[in-house]
């Protein structure tokens, strides 16, 4: 396998963040008569070759069975990556707050960003006692108490401009939240949005493409949100373009995005600029110098920190770059339910940019609700008034796990479609109890302690004590061991040896992102569905995502490739064809173990049986499942 050791320097990485990783190499490039650049090239090529030979004594894999065993393949994996072990604080946390995780024996790698609520938090009765013991799944409680949200019918700008009716609670999550992506209270507001798509499509209804008519866009992959947005633009008169990704490894085509930023055209303002640091699907990592580029020509700049994994942030110097506006999401609990709210950040000084639109009143603005069960405090119940409120239908509407739930002076609460909604108010200073509240409906979870507690955001706080150095050795570990490992397998009799798996965008490499896209062949060269490769995954317990990634520029000598490759699909927001590929994608969190990767390598490597498929397909049947559609 060929290795490259050459990287721009301005790659998403900082000092400190990628110590050595070898035993016998000096720590620091001070130690040796090389320049830093060289050092962190040696450093990167030295992983790289290791990362390759982590496999040993085998490198090709042909049959399921002489896959080395879980305690071999781990010994192994330890010594190439010996400072993994020094993250075993993660493995800690893992088995006392997610141990859900290990009495399910579940592989969670289908979703990234940031988790507020621990598993064992949401057990918990009672603060200060200890995580109860794990339960029989079968007996694991089926509602908590949580927090809902509420969407409001308000102007961004004024939302911007006043806060508009910010209660104690969200107010103290907004910090929490802020604090932990590293951003200036002093330089940004934060917006709470129902989903990543209403946060998009906020920026989408307020931003003047009139004056400022261009939406440049840098997704390797089909985004439901991207796709909302671009269709809210066009509506508005903007030009749509998007940067391409040259195959095969899917990094930035960058004279084609260079010539869209540096037009020879003069403006006030190009347009909007929006762009993520990696890619979601690919784990491709994206220069810094793009953001630079845009702001030196004239661009507004939205970063998508969406894909970033916890503590990433900390790597960007955000007062260098100062984007427009900056989007993330939030989910609830890690391997438990993935649904979430986001996060809308907009610069004080760009606030001005925003105008006011006659469509773009309410379009997935939401509050904090804390919500209280009262049969959970039956000592002292809360006293609550009840009032009508106005029935509305929301644009994004919020799934909710209960019904009757109390909230804040000045807060909305919205029942499923077909029911009246009533609104409570409640007194949170009158209740003495230790409440533990937290919030669901496609959204977070957070603990709020009785009177005068601050919410208590466990999973932040575990990224938080587990640290960025940490957090980047064992993601960047795993993450190189799966793709590797993946690379291995080979179709036993194939004349050549065919590829069972083949990787989509960065192989093996010391600054990919944890994520990677992937498909699975067979011994003819054919692809699997990936759609089928998923369903088959999650019947051995391992959730994957599928996706489609788009916008691929193919040089002329990969012309037969295109053909092999590209496939027509349909956007699902704009009905429109474009040609992609599709593939299933993996994404490794701090809280990913080494057990994790290895039983997707393990998965993946029974497609080496020819008779696999057809086997699963008959077990579908005889155990009176529906049976797979393909």
């Amino acid at each position: 396998m060929g290795v490259s050791i050459v990287r721009e320097a301005s790659r998403a990485c900082c000092p400190g963040c990628c110590p050595n990783c070898f035993p016998g190499l000096p720590d620091s490039p001070a130690a040796t008569s090389e320049t830093p650049s060289t050092a962190a090239a040696r450093l990167r090529y030295e992983f790289e070759v290791s990362t390759v030979s982590s496999l040993y004594p085998n490198f090709k894999f042909t049959n399921h069975e002489s896959l080395p065993s879980f305690e071999e393949s781990f010994s192994y994996f330890n010594k190439v990556y010996p400072q993994y072990s020094e993250t075993d604080w993660a493995d800690k946390i893992r088995a006392e707050e997610y141990y859900h995780l290990s009495i399910s024996n579940h592989v969670c790698l289908d979703y990234v960003g940031h988790c507020l609520f621990s598993y064992s938090q949401l057990e918990n009765q009672c603060p200060g006692s200890p995580p109860p013991p794990p339960p029989p799944l079968h007996s694991l409680p089926l509602e908590s108490v949580f927090f809902d949200i509420s969407h409001k019918s308000v102007n961004l700008n004024s939302q911007l401009q006043y806060g508009v009716d910010e209660s104690e609670f969200q107010s103290d999550v907004r910090r929490r939240i802020m604090a932990f992506m590293n951003v200036s209270e002093d330089d940004y507001n934060m917006v709470f949005t129902a989903n990543q798509s209403a946060a998009f499509k906020l920026i989408a209804e307020f931003y003047p493409f009139r004056s400022s008519r261009n939406l440049l866009t840098v997704y390797d992959h089909q985004s439901e949100a991207v796709e909302v947005m671009v269709e809210s633009s066009k509506k508005r008169g903007a030009n749509v373009t998007s940067a391409t990704f040259s195959w095969p490894n899917l990094q930035i085509h960058s004279e084609n995005l260079r010539k869209k930023i540096v037009s020879k055209r003069k403006s006030k303002k190009k347009g909007l600029f929006v762009f993520p640091l990696q890619s979601r699907a690919t784990g491709s990592r994206y220069s810094y110098s793009w953001m630079s580029l845009a702001l030196e020509n004239r661009w507004h700049v939205l970063l998508d920190a969406s894909a970033l994994g916890a503590k990433d942030m900390e790597t960007l110097g955000l007062y260098l770059f100062n984007p427009d506006f900056l989007i993330c999401s939030f989910f609830k609990v890690f391997g438990e339910n993935p649904s979430g709210f986001c996060c809308l950040f907009v610069k004080k000084s760009s606030a001005s940019i925003l105008k006011d639109s006659a469509t773009g009143s309410s379009v997935g603005i939401v509050n904090l609700v804390p919500v209280s069960w009262p049969n959970r405090f039956p000592e002292k119940p809360a006293i609550i008034s009840t009032t009508e409120p106005k029935k509305k239908v929301d644009e994004f509407p919020v799934r909710t796990s209960f019904s009757g739930p109390l909230s804040e002076t000045g807060g909305e609460e919205h029942k499923p479609e077909g029911t009246k909604a009533k609104k409570k108010t409640v007194s949170f200073s009158e209740i003495e109890e230790v409440i533990d509240a937290s919030f669901e409906s496609g959204s977070t979870s957070v603990t709020l302690h009785g009177k005068n507690r601050k919410p208590e955001c466990r999973s932040l706080d575990h990224a938080d004590s587990l640290g960025m150095i940490k957090i980047k050795i064992r993601t960047r570990n795993l993450i190189n061991w799966l793709v590797n490992a993946l690379m291995s397998l080979r179709h036993p009799h194939s004349g050549n040896g065919v590829a069972a798996v083949r990787i989509y965008g960065p192989k093996v490499d010391f600054d990919r992102g944890p994520a990677v896209a992937f498909n699975v062949f067979d011994w003819k060269g054919e692809k699997i569905d990936p759609a089928l490769v998923q369903k088959l995954a999650d019947r051995n317990n391992i959730s994957l995502s599928i996706g489609n990634l788009q916008h691929i520029w193919f040089p002329d000598k990969h012309e037969e490739e295109k053909v092999k490759a590209s496939e027509t699909v349909r956007s699902k927001k704009t009905d429109e064809f474009d040609s992609g590929v599709s593939v299933v994608t993996a994404a490794v969190g701090f809280l990913t173990d080494f057990e994790d990767v290895y039983r997707v390598w393990a998965f993946v490597s029974r497609f080496l049986d020819a008779d696999f498929l057809e086997k699963e397909t008959w077990r579908y049947k005889a155990i009176n499942q529906k049976t797979l559609e393909i």
